[in-house]
């Protein structure tokens, strides 16, 4: 999961002394400083395109650690391990491709799980519907992913390779992981297969999300995933961005909203206004989440606005279960970021259009966005390091900068400290854990030096 600037005030810290008065005096007492964000380097080179480290498969060590990498699949299982699949790599001799190693990082070290430390590989996909230790997805990018009941992570299409390296595109393929084995659960062994829709809100052991990449997903209260857009196949055979939105009941497929066909236009409606001929344009590599009372949010990628324009978004949607509503940003594509002061919520304030980056929420339900390919707020566009918090009314840029390109802080190595900062990237993978701490792992960097660059830092961020 090929997809997650937090808004907070970073308050510098302030030792109060209390001189307290009496008779005899009193002696100093101090009062705690008040709480400060922070970022941490945790993990990883602060220099690009390192190569990885696997040890012996199933061993965790402190000298292993992935390679540089951009649009993984991430998730975190219940005991709170980082989980990291796939993505495309660099290497420092500037050889590149697509992955499918499985790793997990238990706070300490990490550990090469399964599948090949090479690249470019294709699935072996076995029998549909049962597990085997042979069976491992082929490598791929900018898939979706999210743990399931039980605690079994599932992952989902993206682009990369099918049922052999000749037969590469975009995927429909449905797997699961249960900690040990592979299953291929639904979907083709072959790239760049055709959406089956069925009837719309119908679910069918037939119907089935066509191949794509960069898609967004959700799961709801219930366990049901939820899957919207992506770049790839329609009911027709046409390849484009898609405005589809399925639900799988761990089953079956349910196209439940938005067009069969490629490259919708947005039906914008009345911003705040919630209406059954809305629907967000279609659009890729955007970003999602869900909040506590089971909304589904979507913000920003590549795709097309309330003309057909294509281009970056920044538009922020809510869909309810029944109904999309259009709750900020603009209707139209490319709109420079309006941050406002660092620390400050308002209604003003909207990150600038952007694809890429990666979001998260708290556990008081406010939304993070961190990154991206975007526009700053002098209207260039490249990549970010801003992070932003959604509190559900209004936007507050956090830390980061409002301008591109900018350079990583790293600091020393597991200390953190308020001057730290991630360096400008897309497409990096993020998970959220029980504390509330966001961990962002690589990413990429296409400007400096010339040529595209790949991370393999791991960070923490402590809101």
């Amino acid at each position: 999961m090929k997809s997650h600037a937090r808004v907070t005030s970073i308050v510098l810290s302030v030792v109060l002394v209390v001189i307290v008065s009496g008779c005899g005096g009193g002696s100093p007492q101090t009062q705690p400083p008040p709480h400060v964000s922070t970022w941490t380097w945790v993990s990883g080179a602060n220099t690009f395109n390192q190569d990885a480290i696997y040890g012996t498969e199933g061993t965790a060590s402190p000298s292993n650690v992935p390679g540089a990498r951009s649009g993984a699949a991430s998730w975190i299982d219940t005991s709170g391990n980082l989980w990291l699949f796939g993505g495309i790599y660099e290497t420092s001799n500037a050889t590149t491709g697509g992955l499918s190693d499985l790793w997990k990082f238990d706070g300490i070290n990490w550990t090469w799980v399964s599948g090949p430390n090479v690249g470019d590989q294709p699935g072996v996909y076995g029998t549909l519907g049962q597990a085997s230790p042979s069976n491992v997805p082929g490598a791929r990018s900018d898939s979706i992913s999210w743990i399931g009941s039980g605690g079994i992570f599932w992952l989902f299409g993206g682009f990369g390779n099918a049922f052999s390296v000749s037969n590469s595109g975009n995927l429909n393929d449905l797997w699961k992981f249960d900690g040990t084995n592979w299953t291929w659960v639904s979907g083709a062994n072959i790239a760049d297969e055709l959406g089956v829709y069925g009837a719309q809100g119908m679910p069918s052991a037939s119907n089935v999300p066509g191949g794509r990449q960069g898609s967004v997903s959700w799961i709801d209260h219930a366990g049901n995933l939820w899957l919207f857009g992506g770049y790839g196949r329609d009911s027709t055979a046409g390849n484009g961005r898609l405005n589809d939105l399925w639900k799988f009941d761990g089953t079956n497929w349910t196209w439940v909203s938005g067009a069969n066909i490629v490259d919708q236009a947005g039906a914008y409606g009345t911003k705040g206004t919630p209406s059954p001929s809305n629907v967000p344009g279609a659009r890729n590599l955007a970003d999602s989440w869900i909040d506590g009372s089971g909304n589904f949010w979507l913000f920003g990628g590549f795709g097309a606005d309330s003309a057909g324009t294509t281009g970056r978004l920044n538009d922020l949607w809510k869909f309810d279960g029944t109904n999309w509503t259009w709750v900020s940003g603009a209707n139209i594509v490319d709109q420079t970021g309006a941050y406002g002061t660092k620390g400050t919520p308002s209604p003003s304030n909207a990150p600038g259009a952007r694809n890429q980056a990666v979001s998260w929420t708290d556990g008081s339900g406010n939304l993070w966005l961190f990154g991206g390919l975007g526009v700053d707020s002098s209207g260039v566009t490249d990549v970010l390091n801003d992070l932003w918090k959604f509190d559900g009314n209004n936007w507050t840029w956090v830390s980061g900068a409002n301008t591109a390109n900018q350079t990583g802080i790293y600091g020393t190595k597991g200390t953190p400290s308020k001057s730290n900062t991630p360096g400008s990237r897309a497409s990096s993978a993020a998970w959220i854990d029980k504390q509330g701490s966001l961990w962002l792992f690589g990413g990429v960097r296409f400007d400096f030096p010339p040529g595209t660059n790949e991370f393999n830092d791991l960070w923490r961020f402590t809101p």
